[in-house]
């Protein structure tokens, strides 16, 4: 009798640490496009958009390609740091377990894709955000078989949520006559296209749990290098930008009206399009010495939309607002976060031990050839 009472405390202990393990972490669920991808695309072999050639990864981990459109982090990684979150994987990465989830979440994010299924499309291969929410679903249900419906739902519902498109579905979309969207809709009636659709996801995620969220706002993307190249004067396309604007404010009343109406949501919207553009404006007030080219190009053949081997680097990376044509660099990235961390008065969730240290940006860059 005395060894079955005994078996039992010790059965019911080792159950209570596993139950109690699953529920120690809280960890973030990313869905996004190339400025949140952390290699995705680098697993689908047809995608048209990946980032997978030298420089980049340059100043993350070990300078190799990781997946990120970056020489270093996304704004993403930088805010989870700095309120103690894991890193997420990519949803595609080989490694990626039940464990690896219930430890770290997980990243769906995809290069060139958007809030809308058509948007992209002449890159192959891309996660729209509907694929990616299917994903997640897939995911949840891995995550219940293997914990249990309720544990799952404390899971899911403790974790945080960011959702960070919209880029594409102008630039790779409304904007190129190649797609029926740029000559059906006008530019009011597209942005409340894709409201009407956004709305949908983000309900269709609070349906699935999530309860925390920050849905990213766009920067001024008629200022990118690749929108610069447009123009006979190298400035900055103002109706690619006034759509921007558009965007944001639609999609602030958007987040505002979930958060109130749906139970228990708290759902942000990140905005860092003033600080962007004065950046832009005034570089040298923020320590840069450049925001209208990128740092890794091909000279004067332009747009080389992504970096490649032969692409030559800027002297300084963290000067240059941007990386290549279409994406910022590490050090605007490390901006940008801030700016949203001042805004949403962001705090930290797990131990700090447990959260991943930034990669420094080198201040010299090597040489293409390796020098």
């Amino acid at each position: 009798m005395r060894l079955t009472v005994l078996s039992l405390v010790i059965y019911t202990t080792i159950f209570g640490v596993l139950i109690d393990g699953y529920n120690c972490k809280i960890v973030q669920f990313i869905f996004g496009d190339s400025l949140s991808d952390v290699g995705n695309n680098n697993y689908l072999s047809k995608s048209l958009a990946r980032a997978s050639l030298p420089w980049y990864g340059i100043d993350f981990g070990n300078g190799m390609p990781n997946g990120r459109f970056s020489n270093g982090r996304t704004v993403a990684d930088i805010i989870g740091d700095n309120m103690g979150l894991p890193r997420p994987p990519a949803f595609l990465d080989p490694s990626l377990t039940e464990d690896v989830i219930l430890e770290n979440g997980v990243n769906y994010a995809s290069g060139g894709g958007g809030i809308l299924n058509e948007t992209g499309s002449y890159f192959v291969q891309r996660f729209c955000l509907y694929k990616q929410i299917e994903l997640f679903q897939g995911t949840q249900d891995l995550i219940r078989a293997k914990i249990g419906n309720t544990e799952a739902d404390k899971f899911f519902q403790e974790a945080r949520y960011v959702v960070a498109l919209g880029s594409n579905d102008f630039i790779n979309n409304y904007l190129m006559p190649v797609y029926s969207d740029s000559w059906i809709y006008s530019d009011d009636s597209f942005v409340q296209y894709l409201m009407q659709t956004l709305r949908e996801q983000l309900t269709l995620l609070h349906s699935l749990g999530a309860r925390q969220l920050m849905v990213f706002g766009l920067g001024p993307m008629g200022c990118i290098p690749l929108q610069r190249v447009l123009s006979s004067s190298g400035g900055c396309q103002e109706k690619t930008n006034k759509l921007a604007q558009m965007f944001n404010t639609e999609t602030i009343k958007v987040v505002s009206e979930l958060s109130s109406t749906l139970p228990n949501a708290t759902f942000k919207f990140g905005d860092a399009y003033d600080v962007v553009n004065n950046v832009i404006a005034n570089p040298n007030n923020y320590g840069f010495s450049n925001s209208d080219s990128p740092c890794c190009s091909f000279g004067k053949i332009r747009p080389a939309l992504t970096c490649i081997p032969a692409s030559t680097l800027c002297k300084d990376r963290s000067k240059y607002v941007f990386w290549d044509e279409y994406h910022p660099s590490d050090s605007a990235n490390q901006l940008i976060a801030d700016e949203m961390i001042k805004k949403l008065g962001f705090k930290p969730i797990n131990q700090t031990d447990n959260a991943a240290s930034p990669s420094p940006v080198p201040a010299v860059a090597p040489s293409s050839d390796g020098n």
